[in-house]
């Protein structure tokens, strides 16, 4: 019997037995239709009958404009080109590239809880970088102390945690300057990476009680006997949690001094030989600014609401992480040492951080990036 070819589909009914099960046999692809990007297939599932385009919960599904301008649209958006800009260039209009964005973000954040899970890490660098969103008030408002939830002034922050060993964006947040976003970025975090890693920040007072929050452990107390009520269980830090802070001090914008101190664990920071940085987080800030045009300083470009920044932010993250060589994380080609190798051969593989910390093994092209297709969690851990 002639074993079933792979295609890697799944069934979309969301009543099948197979429902996102890829490549298990049951989908069969029974014609072909004529599109703007070339020919495509339908397929039909055995088990449940449904029939759907090889598009289906991807970016271009049912779309009448051409897989090569939407990518475009969508490449521009990650290359500092504005909104206004791309639909001019384009001939597209602005709702029009919002929509695509919509579906490349939720494609990406698709991507991010599939992929970024179990990461072995060491050390987490934290930081938030100050912008705007729907209103650009007073420049001398400046990213220290807390905001509100609703800034008059406009002002929001993208938060980011990145493990330097790996160049790898771990997670993202768009939100005020408070407690609460600092502690859901930690709590993003603490989904990703494996075990308790060391954290470096800035002097943001909320980046300590959002850790203790995530990473702590109880200490009951013992009954006594005596008349009274029981001492109330409290939280402790985790014994394996340490957190340092550099702190920059600085007089009209120019730098001063810096002052490290270790806020917690020590002993272990002093075993682990680790030096209290936050410099490959501060340099990816600036790739971020450069690469996201609401981000850029000085400029009228900022979004004029949070959801579209969350959104672009949510995007780059998976093109960085999967789709983006990293020039520091490039290895050299077997063989490339010899005096031999003709000049212009290549000479080294490129990686992005994806491959480096081992959740892929090839560079993702930008279609992969919005086409991917996965097996429920629970699916991959029982396959796994």
């Amino acid at each position: 019997m002639r074993k079933p070819k792979a295609w890697g589909q799944a069934c979309p009914n969301t009543a099948c037995s197979h429902y996102k099960l890829i490549d298990r046999g049951n989908v069969k692809s029974i014609a072909t239709y004529e599109t703007q990007s070339g020919k495509r297939r339908i397929f039909r599932c055995k088990e449940c009958g449904e029939q759907f385009a090889e598009t289906r919960d991807t970016v271009f599904y049912d779309l009448r404009t051409s897989e090569e301008k939407v990518m475009i649209v969508l490449k521009l958006l990650l290359r500092k080109v504005e909104l206004s800009a791309i639909s001019f260039a384009m001939g597209v209009t602005e709702e029009t590239s919002l929509e695509w964005l919509r579906r490349a973000s939720e494609k990406a954040d698709e991507v991010n809880q599939n992929l970024l899970r179990e990461v072995e890490v060491t050390q987490v660098e934290l930081d938030e970088l100050w912008n705007f969103v729907l209103r650009k008030r007073s420049p001398g408002a400046a990213a220290d102390g807390e905001s509100p939830e609703e800034s008059s002034d406009g002002r929001q922050w993208v938060w980011v945690s990145f493990a330097p060993e790996y160049r790898l964006l771990l997670a993202t947040h768009v939100g005020p300057r408070t407690f609460q976003s600092a502690l859901t970025l930690i709590q993003l975090t603490a989904l990703v990476v494996l075990g308790v890693p060391v954290f470096f920040s800035d002097g943001f007072s909320s980046y300590l009680p959002a850790l203790l929050a995530v990473y702590h452990q109880l200490k009951t107390f013992p009954r006594t006997g005596k008349p009274g009520r029981p001492k109330h269980p409290v939280k402790e830090p985790h014994p394996d949690l340490v957190y340092a802070q550099l702190v920059k001090h600085k007089s009209q914008g120019r730098l001063k001094g810096m002052t490290r101190r270790v806020v917690l664990g020590a002993e272990r920071l002093a075993a682990l030989g680790l030096k209290i940085s936050t410099s490959f987080v501060e340099r990816f800030n600036l790739t971020l600014r450069h690469a996201l045009a609401p981000l850029a300083r000085k400029s009228l470009g900022f979004c004029k609401d949070r959801t579209q920044l969350r959104r672009r932010v949510t995007f780059y993250q998976a093109y960085y992480n999967f789709a983006r060589p990293h020039q520091s994380l490039r290895q050299p080609l077997p063989g490339v040492e010899s005096l031999d190798v003709p000049r212009f051969q290549p000479k080294w593989q490129p990686r992005t951080p994806g491959m480096a910390a081992g959740l892929t093994d090839h560079v993702w092209s930008f279609r992969e990036l919005l086409t991917a297709k996965f097996e429920p969690l629970h699916c991959q851990s029982i396959s796994g």
